[in-house]
């Protein structure tokens, strides 16, 4: 019976982050968490012949949140110039997956038309060691240029 290798599993810490805003590249070092999702938008079919409803993908919804450690001030810029000027910027984030002590190699998944939904503007806890935000979002496209490789499997 064949099993995945255990080296061959990708440690979160592992990778890179940027962001592409205003045709700016910046290092999203301060990352702790990203995560993005499509979700298709599915219409219910009712069809003759045939007593359950059907369902057919119409599209696709993109949304994500991103833990980060409160120490950039870009994000706030960002909805301060929504908020007192209704200025929107929709941006692209690249993730790139890849330990080296994997055989698999690297996946990249750039999310493009980033949008913020909502985030922090101030913050204060004394009984945080460190402090972190949530920021939420949504995108309207995506690509993954890179993908992982087929693991070597063990016997």
């Amino acid at each position: 019976m064949s099993f995945l290798m255990a080296k061959d599993t990708i440690s979160g810490q592992s990778g890179r982050a940027y962001a592409t805003i205003n045709g700016n590249v910046e290092e999203m070092f301060y990352v702790k968490k990203f995560e993005a999702k499509a979700k298709k938008n599915k219409k219910e079919i009712r069809t003759l012949g045939k007593n359950a409803t059907q369902n057919k993908a119409n599209g696709f919804a993109g949304t994500g949140t991103m833990t980060i450690y409160y120490v950039t001030s870009k994000f706030r810029e960002l909805m301060l110039q929504y908020t007192k000027y209704g200025i929107d910027t929709y941006f692209d984030i690249q993730i790139t997956n890849e330990d080296p002590s994997s055989a698999i190699g690297q996946q990249t998944t750039t999310v493009k038309g980033v949008n913020i939904d909502e985030l922090t503007i101030a913050l204060l806890d004394v009984d945080a060691e460190t402090l972190e935000e949530e920021v939420t979002f949504t995108f309207d496209d995506w690509d993954m240029p890179n993908q992982f490789t087929s693991p070597t499997l063990g016997q």
